[in-house]
């Protein structure tokens, strides 16, 4: 805190000299590395839009670091028959209110989006701000079925498990959960086993890191020997973490470097994941663009039934990944193209129209580019 009570700024993590000083490291350390060039991917959506912001990307590539966004953005990689079926249920079921949030509402899709559909009779949709004021909203509407179609990684997962884990404890019978929970090592894997695009490196996410600790992806250095390290999302963070990244390339050691100690410990966060392990268990899930990876989501224990909407409702989920006609998000979540490569990239497809996911989120590739005028 500051004098007048005041919550401390970014200080040093976005001062320009700070910012310059560290680049010529970079600057320094790649050229150890030897090689033509060094492609790094930012697994985290929220690192894309730093990255975007404050004009990083376009200073890294002139220094010979090319950075390319992975599939770290939940609204994004959640393929079109979830969302589907979000829709039918509030179009297609009387009295029934669907809680999302905002971003969950405009993706578009073959049947529409959730933010232009028309509700059933009786039925409506609720933007949310987090998974307890949908089950506040259960609470307030006893006679209407109250589903919260709830999104995320391990960062956010576990506070909507508690939520549905606390109504059943409460007996609110009308509440349950259209779940789209993704776990973030297993598509790593996926991506590298594939060897369609070229990673010389990871840039790992803060806030999941903080949740399953730096050990979850030990495997990349060790089984693909690929360097990586754990950035927070100011741009001296991101700049610090590529360091070691081609301090590690240069060195021939890979490993996961831990740059944002001040909040990842180096066992996360034990009690989110025992909260994890209790409600949900994990099951073999489909990605956008990545298709069906093993063991990459997270679904209701049986336990926990009762609160779980697929179920509950008889949805038929986890079957298909198809894009609408001409879409590339899948390819730009793989790291495979830049958005401005896609056809449809802010022609047909821009932030006021969206034609896929990736324009939608505030952590989509395509909304950071546009947004902020990255050149590829």
């Amino acid at each position: 805190m500051n004098k007048k009570g005041a919550a401390a700024g970014p200080g040093p993590y976005r001062d320009k000299k700070t910012i310059a000083a560290l680049l010529r490291v970079v600057e320094e350390r790649r050229r150890a590395a030897g090689g033509p060039s060094c492609r790094i991917m930012e697994v985290c959506g929220t690192h894309t839009m730093t990255i975007h912001r404050y004009g990083l990307k376009k200073m890294l590539q002139d220094v010979g670091v090319g950075l390319v966004a992975g599939p770290g953005c939940p609204v994004c990689i959640t393929p079109n028959d979830i969302h589907e079926a979000a829709i039918r249920l509030v179009t297609e079921r009387e009295n029934l209110l669907l809680a999302a949030f905002g971003d969950m509402t405009r993706v578009p899709t073959k049947i529409g989006s959730l933010q232009k559909s028309a509700a059933a009779r009786g039925s409506r949709i609720q933007i949310v701000y987090s998974p307890a004021e949908s089950l506040e909203s259960a609470r307030r509407n006893p006679d209407k079925e109250v589903v919260f179609f709830g999104a995320g990684f391990e960062t956010t997962v576990p506070a909507i498990a508690l939520t549905a884990a606390k109504a059943l404890e409460d007996g609110i019978v009308n509440y349950s959960v259209l779940s789209a929970f993704w776990v973030i090592p297993p598509p790593l894997r996926a991506i590298l086993e594939s060897g369609r695009s070229r990673i010389d490196g990871f840039l790992y996410p803060g806030h999941v890191s903080a949740i399953i600790g730096p050990q979850a992806y030990d495997f990349v250095a060790e089984e693909f020997r690929r360097p990586g390290a754990i950035a927070g999302f100011e741009p001296a963070d991101i700049l610090l973490a590529i360091i070691s990244i081609l301090e590690q390339i240069a060195a021939g050691r890979p490993r996961v470097a831990n740059e944002y100690t001040r909040v990842v410990s180096p066992d996360g966060n034990p009690t989110a994941r025992a909260v994890l392990d209790r409600i949900l268990e994990p099951k073999d899930a489909v990605w956008r663009g990545l298709g069906r990876i093993s063991k990459s989501g997270l679904a209701f224990r049986p336990a926990f039934a009762a609160a779980d909407a697929e179920k509950k409702f008889g949805l038929k989920l986890g079957s298909t990944d198809t894009e609408l006609p001409g879409c590339r998000c899948g390819d730009v979540l793989k790291g495979l193209i830049e958005p401005p490569q896609c056809r449809l990239y802010g022609r047909v497809c821009t932030p006021e129209k969206p034609h896929g996911p990736c324009m939608v989120s505030f952590e989509g590739s395509c909304l950071a580019f546009h947004k902020y005028g990255t050149p590829s």
